[in-house]
């Protein structure tokens, strides 16, 4: 049974995902981040995992990648945080900001699932090779499967690039980002 399938409320969903124990992350978090914006938007963005600036202050993408996030939702989409919805893979911080491992993205999962139900948004829009492999169940990476859409449950997938990525990469990743939050935006407009 998922969590969304046991007839949760997103509140109640929300009070579980932050007394989790399920993975050692809970030992080391500062607190669990959950996610961020409109539970009922039509564009949900699914990051990797929370860093050091997001532990601390509760919330997704609040450093120089959420900068870079909310720059390019701005002037790509015309939206800004409060007109979707942000979460990542795993809720909480991995140490010293690793990649999240297996166990903990199993861990995190239902969260994560449960969030896309209640969600049930028209564009999910993943960011890194993590969320995307997880949500396309593959095993390409991200350079593989960017530049094209992907039918997703009632709507559709669009892969992109991290923002930690294009803020080390710079032009040519910034230029195909910004491609890739226009094909979302024409997607949300059918």
């Amino acid at each position: 049974m998922t969590l969304a399938s046991a007839g949760s409320t997103w509140e109640q969903l929300r009070t579980t995902a932050c007394a989790c124990t399920r993975c050692a992350l809970a030992g080391t978090r500062t607190q669990v981040v959950f996610g961020v914006g409109d539970p009922h938007a039509a564009l949900l963005f699914v990051g990797e995992a929370p860093g050091r600036d997001e532990d601390l202050a509760g919330e997704p993408f609040v450093g120089r990648s959420g900068k870079l996030l909310d720059r390019l939702m701005f002037e790509e989409i015309g939206i800004d945080r409060s007109r979707c919805y942000i979460a990542n893979v795993v809720k909480c911080r991995p140490p010293q900001n690793r990649n999240p491992a297996p166990d903990e993205i199993e861990a995190c999962r239902p969260y994560l699932e449960a969030q896309i139900s209640h969600i049930n948004p028209a564009v999910v829009v993943t960011l890194g090779n993590f969320a995307t492999r997880l949500l396309l169940e593959s095993s390409e990476g991200i350079r593989q499967l960017r530049g094209s859409v992907y039918p997703f449950r009632a709507g559709h997938l669009v892969p992109t690039y991290h923002p930690a990525y294009v803020l080390r990469a710079g032009g040519e990743a910034l230029a195909e980002m910004r491609a890739d939050l226009v094909r979302a935006k024409r997607l949300m407009a059918l």
